[in-house]
């Protein structure tokens, strides 16, 4: 891996630097005399003392000084050179007698290269101290970049990736390297993520069934309850015994009571459903002729012929649209009901007529909007929720449903699709 090839140059380069270092301080500062040209020196300076400037220091190769005896400077091969004895004896320089005739009567000091000796070293240690320096900077910037990437940043998406799970942000993957360190980690953490998932949209399944169960249950009530309140209402116009006529109107209040709860919770539970389940099978046209009679409760229902044919319908929705838009017909209109029908190259075109009032022109594109109830709707009971729900199944089921206004009335059509069209020969 990167990193580790990155700590392998670190200590190598470490190592280097240290060895370096070490050698460059144990090599030995050159303080050895040059005894030759000490004692050529010494030699010419007595030959020509005490006139010592006369004498002849072309093979001298090193800097000098020459002192009398008393330390007084007597000459100097560079002005400036000298300044002390005690000077001279710190640097380590070389410092010998002059003697004429036994007689001790000045010095020399011969200036060798010891400084110039300690600021090679000096500078080579400098030298290596940057390049090594520089060399673990790279390294450790390298390392540090690699570590950014390798832990620090994966971490960070996982805190990013919490933060999501905890927004209930369950759809995107934690995307992770394969190189990874955390690889078991960051994929546990994934798994969790699509446990969560599923328990979700589990959970979220379960509870829709049970809203679309109560939905459907609290809606398919209120229909046998509508032929209820029909009955009883029919009852109580032809009923003259006054007990029997309070017992009937108690079956009214109630089942009037029973129709506003179940409303009030079909309505509660519509508010989190956004569909009904349809499931559309063949069906012969037949099968229409027994649903209208079923909702023909006080015979104020006539019927023409309906085309044979085959259609794709859920009988039991369709059988929920019929009934509401009858219902609707015999509450609003109060009046007998035509159901005409016709059959088209795709749908079996299904007319209801009432011949009440019909209802304003401005209302009409609204009738089929979720809670709408125009002004015939006022001061009666309803959720403004049947055609709505009415052209919701058809659509479902691939047709259609209409309103319109005639001069005599006003028709619901129904558009049912159709499976395949049969042609029966009589006989």
């Amino acid at each position: 891996m990167k990193w580790k090839t990155l700590m392998v140059m670190l200590l190598l380069i470490m190592i280097l630097g240290t060895v370096a270092v070490g050698v460059q301080l144990q090599t030995p500062l050159r303080t050895e005399v040059d005894t030759v040209a000490l004692n050529e020196l010494i030699h010419t300076a007595r030959a020509n003392w005490p006139a010592v400037h006369e004498g002849d220091y072309e093979a001298i190769a090193y800097p000098f000084a020459i002192l009398d005896a008393s330390g007084s400077l007597l000459m100097e091969s560079e002005k400036g050179l000298y300044t002390s004895r005690e000077a001279a004896f710190r640097q380590r320089m070389p410092i010998a007698d002059i003697s004429v005739s036994d007689e001790r009567v000045g010095q020399v000091i011969m200036y060798n290269d010891v400084q110039e000796g300690i600021r090679s070293i000096q500078q080579r240690l400098a030298g290596f101290t940057g390049i090594f320096g520089l060399a673990i900077a790279l390294i450790g910037g390298c390392y540090l970049l690699v570590l950014y990437r390798t832990v620090i940043r994966p971490f960070q998406q996982l805190q990013s990736f919490a933060r999501s799970i905890a927004r209930g942000q369950l759809d995107t993957p934690l995307q992770m390297k394969r190189d990874n360190w955390f690889g078991a980690f960051t994929e546990s953490f994934d798994l969790l993520r699509e446990e969560l998932a599923t328990a979700k949209q589990g959970e979220y399944e379960a509870n829709r069934s049970k809203k679309e169960l109560v939905a459907t249950l609290s809606h398919d009530i209120k229909t046998p309850i509508a032929s209820i309140k029909a009955i009883s209402e029919l009852l109580l116009l032809r009923l003259t015994e006054e007990k029997t006529v309070k017992q009937v109107s108690t079956i009214h209040a109630k089942a009037e009571q029973i129709n506003v709860l179940i409303t009030d919770m079909f309505h509660a539970t519509l508010e989190e459903l956004s569909e009904l389940r349809v499931e559309p099978v063949e069906a012969y046209s037949t099968v229409l002729q027994g649903m209208i009679a079923d909702a023909n409760i006080d015979e104020r229902i006539s019927s023409d012929p309906i085309p044979r044919s085959m259609l794709l319908v859920d009988r039991v929705r369709l059988q929920q649209v019929l009934d509401n838009v009858i219902s609707n017909s015999l509450k609003y209109a109060g009046t007998s009901i035509h159901v005409h029908s016709e059959l088209l190259p795709d749908y079996l075109r299904l007319q209801i007529d009432d011949y009440g009032p019909g209802v304003p022109a401005e209302e009409l594109p609204l009738l089929t909007n979720k809670y709408y109830r125009g002004q015939q709707a006022a001061g009666r009971s309803g959720a403004g929720l049947g055609l709505y729900i009415s052209r919701y199944l058809m659509e479902q089921m691939g047709g259609a449903l209409e309103c319109k206004n005639r001069e005599d009335g006003f028709s619901v059509i129904l558009q049912i699709p159709l499976a395949s069209r049969i042609e029966l020969r009589n006989g």
